[in-house]
């Protein structure tokens, strides 16, 4: 019989031009094809926006791109390299060590869990980095195989390492099992890696810290290290540098020297607000809460405890269970809230509505709690007790494209008050683990591609990003020093109002279920506080500053005064303190700036019989002279406006 030719399929460059090669062919052979340099510089590829391995068959056509040394994207295959030179390093300088597995998202980091019999030290780090570099210096091939079950089986079992056999038994029967070689080191892997270790420019280690087998607190424990690579030392360098800015504005530390929040033991991963801090929380909550009312959103309140029926009817208990805290009353087994939308649906579904009713709106700022594991909670951005500026839309068929822009519109709004950049928008798509018909997702995925389209936003598809019972619009935001949070979100529900079977009364006295849209703007607000602390350094505009003013008598001459002048300033609605302690002027300025309090009113002896102050603000400007009188009035004023972080009183001087 005459041999069966193989398939092609057709690959687009990114100069737009195309071109036809055999099924199986790997990205390296079409770089190599295009010339030798771009081999040589190659570090990975991307097949449609995936990152593909350069030694990985290509089953399928698309837009393929390769990536060197020098792409912006060379980042994510040199960290996961970085990862196996980790772990060979380990196993060369402690051969008992076993190791279990790296990390899947390698934008900054990489990682990998060991069984080691005890916790790694700073000379340990130091001894692993250094080993490293040998290996480095060694420039090996990464080497990309394909194994059967039975031979990763063989190999793994030779090494003793029951941890990667546990491993291989999550790999579902039929899928493709890879291990990647380099040197003396294997390990189960589906990539992708650069080509030679000496792609890897420059390592650094980062920590260390211990973590459960699998994050399952019922396991072993194993050691973690972390680190990061890239491809030159001078990329490292800069870095260090931008990890040091971001390490000077976390809040995890700001929090607690500003005394806004702390944590407890018996309490974990939920935060405890001090008055500081609850001040800004209140503010948030308080901005929010006027955009609701001008908007046409009513707030209410809901339960924190309810049976867990509504969970099984809301589709929760089957999706998300593992992330609900339980509780049992009476023979009965209640849930503790992790979201709004169920108590919503009860409250819609209390009365009759006709389409004259529609849109309804909804807000809810009441608290949640989901289930997060230790291993991933870290100080306000991940925690197991929040609020959300959360709120939901019951509204027509034709209404959800204004209803999704009104959100929206308010979103960007938001964003630009607190000076975030550089705003991206994308749409999740129906993820593999979801409720409802195809047909209802369709309808509801064209209904948020339709409505960005109309606005003129630019956005991107996000595959498989969606909730379970819906797809999303998600918005993430620039801070000051170029990282990126996702905070916002809009979500188009046709399943939930199908599960609580709500209806409304149509035009032509038919019953028709509404369409429900999720929508939260800042998100958690515990999490927004903590990127806020970060975006601003602690140095929160004056509207949401927890205290606006401190008043700095010269001497204790001048303290009577600096207490009255205090108590002018709360009047008025300035959130204002008096600085009583008896230290040095210069001591206390500093101590206020520290504190990063906007304005520091200083008052002496002339200040205080002709009833003026100097006013310093806390970015080292001063102005002296400035009546007191018209100072509180314009304080007062500056206070309610969310125009400026730090206006300057230089005016009234």
């Amino acid at each position: 019989m005459p041999e069966a030719l193989t398939p092609e399929i057709t690959l687009t460059l990114p100069d737009g031009s195309t071109r036809a090669v055999p099924a199986g062919t790997t990205p390296l052979a079409v770089a190599e094809a295009i010339g030798p340099k771009l081999a040589r510089d190659a570090v990975g590829a991307e097949l449609d926006g995936e990152t593909v391995d350069l030694r990985q068959p290509l089953a399928s056509g698309g837009a393929l791109r390769i990536v060197t040394v020098k792409s912006p994207e060379a980042g994510v295959f040199i960290r996961h390299s970085a990862e196996h030179v980790l772990a060979d390093a380990v196993t060369r300088l402690w051969p008992e060590a076993l190791y279990d597995a790296g990390r899947q998202d390698h934008s900054e980091k990489y990682q990998y869990d060991f069984r080691f019999p005890r916790a790694f030290t700073p000379e340990d780090l130091a001894a692993i980095e250094a080993k490293m570099r040998e290996i480095l210096a060694e420039d090996a091939a990464f080497e990309r195989v394909e194994v059967s079950r039975q031979e990763a089986e063989r190999i793994f079992r030779e090494l003793g390492n029951d941890l990667k056999l546990e491993r291989l038994r999550d790999i579902p029967e039929g899928e493709t099992i890879t291990l990647f070689r380099h040197g003396r080191f294997v390990d189960l892997c589906r990539g992708p890696h650069v080509r030679h270790v000496s792609q890897i420019g420059a390592v650094r280690l980062l920590e260390a810290s211990g973590v459960y087998f699998r994050g399952d607190e019922a396991r072993e424990r194993l050691q973690r290290l972390y680190g990061t690579a890239f491809a030159s030392t001078r990329e490292l360098e800069a870095w260090e540098k931008a990890a040091e800015e971001a390490r000077a504005r976390d809040h995890r530390r700001l929090g607690p020297e500003l005394d806004l929040f702390s944590f407890s033991p018996l309490a974990p991963a939920s935060p405890f607000f001090h008055p500081k801090g609850a001040a800004v929380y209140n503010g948030l909550i308080q901005y929010v809460r006027e955009l609701n009312a001008a908007n046409g959103y009513g707030e209410v309140v809901t339960p924190q405890i309810l049976d867990v029926e509504l969970w099984k009817i809301s589709g929760h208990y089957g999706n998300y269970r593992e992330n609900m805290f339980f509780t049992e009353l009476d023979e009965r087994q209640f849930a503790v809230k992790p979201m709004n939308c169920p108590t919503h649906c009860l409250i819609y579904g209390h009365g009759k509505h006709s389409y004259r009713d529609l849109p309804i709106r909804y807000a809810d700022f009441g608290r949640l709690h989901r289930y997060e594991r230790s291993g991933v909670t870290s100080g306000l951005t991940r925690v197991r007790s929040f609020a959300q500026d959360d709120a939901h839309v019951f509204c027509t068929d034709d209404q959800v494209e204004s209803e999704v822009m009104r959100a929206v519109g308010i979103i960007l709004d938001i964003y630009r008050t607190f000076e975030f950049t550089g705003v991206e928008i994308g749409i999740g798509t129906r993820p593999e683990k979801r409720v409802g018909e195809d047909a209802q997702w369709d309808v509801a995925e064209r209904g948020l591609v339709r409505a960005l389209e109309s606005s003129g936003l630019e956005f991107r598809i996000n595959a498989g990003d969606g909730a379970f019972y819906g797809p999303k619009i998600d918005f993430r935001v620039r801070d000051a020093i170029g990282r990126f949070w996702q905070l916002g979100t809009v979500q188009l529900d046709y399943q939930m109002p199908q599960r609580f079977e709500l209806e409304y009364v149509a035009p032509d006295g038919s019953m028709k279920r509404p369409v429900m849209i999720h929508r939260a703007m800042l998100g958690s607000v515990e999490r927004f506080l903590g990127i806020l602390i970060e975006h601003t350094a602690g140095a929160f505009p004056l509207w949401l500053a927890p205290v606006q003013a401190r008043v700095v008598p010269v001497s204790e001459k001048t303290l009577a005064h600096g207490r009255q002048l205090a108590a002018r300033l709360v009047a008025a609605g300035v959130r204002a303190e008096v600085d009583e302690s008896d230290e040095k002027l210069g001591y206390k300025i500093r101590q206020a700036q520290l504190l990063k309090i906007p304005y520091m009113l200083v008052v002496g002896e002339r200040e205080a019989a002709d009833d003026t102050v100097a006013v310093r603000l806390r970015s080292g400007r001063e102005h002296k002279g400035i009546a007191a009188d018209r100072l509180i009035d314009w304080l007062a004023g500056r206070a309610r406006s969310r125009a400026e972080a730090l206006p300057d009183p230089g005016d009234l001087a």
